[in-house]
């Protein structure tokens, strides 16, 4: 299904990633799977095998690569989809605790057949972040939340910060189009401090890496229900 694995090895060396063959083995079977599913449930946009290799696999773990996750980490990725970044980190990473969150149960559904074909272990919770956030199982619970696109940037401080411990962090994957600096209010509301921009470029196209550090609780009144999210951006 992937390229083979020399000419994959070579992109990921050109990015500083490492590849070596029982990684690449699973994510071929990860890019089967999900090309196969995608027939019949909307999964993703992108099918075709080097672009799943990059934009995809390669811009996931790229996230191990451009931030510091501590060994046997609690990971939250919210909005999970079709399991990125979340999944491929842990493939390279099986020492994170990894909860995968999505509003629709049919990507749950997936999510859990994916981990059973490939062989990984994880929890799946399918839930709106907004509600999860708010139950003490899950409430501040984490070292690292994960987020790729989903929302804007200051909407997706709402839906992650709640989820992470103080002294944890939120990870952002986005696009070129957003700065930090427009989450800066929600940050702070959020309990957010320290946060930092990381540019890099996959396969010449510009991407950011947003990391907020959580440095106080998030007050209990966030977040908001999903209307007040809507109708009002922090």
């Amino acid at each position: 299904m992937l390229p083979e694995f020399e000419e994959a090895k070579r992109i990921f060396d050109a990015h500083g990633v490492p590849l070596d063959t029982v990684l690449y083995q699973k994510l071929d079977a990860y890019a089967e799977f999900l090309v196969a599913y995608n027939e019949n449930v909307n999964l993703t946009a992108i099918t075709d095998p080097r672009e799943i290799l990059i934009k995809h696999f390669l811009d996931s773990l790229l996230l191990i690569h451009k931030a510091e996750i501590p060994e046997g980490a609690r990971m939250i990725d919210v909005g999970s989809g079709a399991g990125f970044p979340s999944v491929p980190v842990l493939l390279a990473r099986p020492d994170i605790q990894l909860t995968l969150l999505d509003s629709l149960n049919k990507r749950i559904v997936f999510l859990q057949q994916l981990s059973e074909r490939v062989g990984f272990r994880a929890e799946f919770l399918h839930s709106r972040a907004e509600d999860a956030a708010k139950q003490p199982a899950y409430r501040e619970q984490f070292d690292v939340a994960t987020a790729r696109a989903v929302a804007a940037m200051p909407t997706l401080c709402e839906y992650c910060l709640p989820f992470v411990k103080v002294g944890g962090s939120f990870l952002a994957l986005k696009g070129p189009g957003e700065e930090i600096a427009d989450a800066a209010h929600a940050i702070d509301m959020l309990g957010g401090g320290n946060s930092e921009t990381v540019d890099y470029s996959l396969c010449d196209e510009a991407r950011k890496l947003f990391l907020v550090k959580k440095i106080s609780h998030t007050p209990t009144k966030f977040p908001r229900n999903s209307g007040q999210i809507k109708n009002k951006t922090l």
